[in-house]
């Protein structure tokens, strides 16, 4: 099969695939880090990518800050970045800057924290409903507009 050939989003999934369970975003946020670190950068860059995308596609920034994927926040951002998305790295900073300085990577922290900006004031899913709606556009249509730069970097590595 060419390359022309694959379906879009395999060429980056055979990046992350050998590490997919080596790292645990359900434990510590220091497992987690610590995890992450030994895999490559590209490897590691891709997976927090992959699970932003694929979080905040299902249920947006809410949704993705509250369940554990919101530990790999700060490797997304960076990761956005390395493979040629800065309008989506910085979606994700804007969403990001809800909670302060200091990112909790904690999940208890944060759900803490989305509970105080919600507590009667704003419904969850009004909450980031414009970043939301930012990230999705950005991030194109089923989220191809990912696929296809997350595809090119996984190419540009193994080269």
């Amino acid at each position: 099969m060419s390359e022309k050939e694959r379906e879009l989003g395999e060429k980056y999934w055979e990046v992350i695939e050998p590490v997919w369970d080596a790292i645990s975003i359900y434990d510590e946020p220091e497992t987690f880090l610590k995890q992450f670190q030994n895999v490559s950068h590209a490897q590691g860059h891709l997976f927090a990518t992959h699970w932003c995308q694929s979080e905040v596609c299902n249920g947006g920034f809410y949704q993705f800050f509250w369940n554990s994927t919101g530990v790999l926040a700060p490797e997304a951002i960076a990761g956005f970045l390395v493979i040629g998305l800065p309008d989506c790295a910085a979606i994700v900073q804007d969403a990001m800057a809800c909670f302060g300085s200091g990112y909790p990577r904690e999940r208890s922290e944060r759900i803490a924290l989305l509970d105080q900006l919600v507590h009667g004031e704003i419904a969850e899913e009004e909450l980031f409903k414009e970043l939301d709606d930012k990230f999705f556009i950005a991030i194109g249509d089923n989220s191809k507009r990912f696929a296809h730069a997350a595809d090119t970097y996984a190419r540009e590595i193994a080269s």
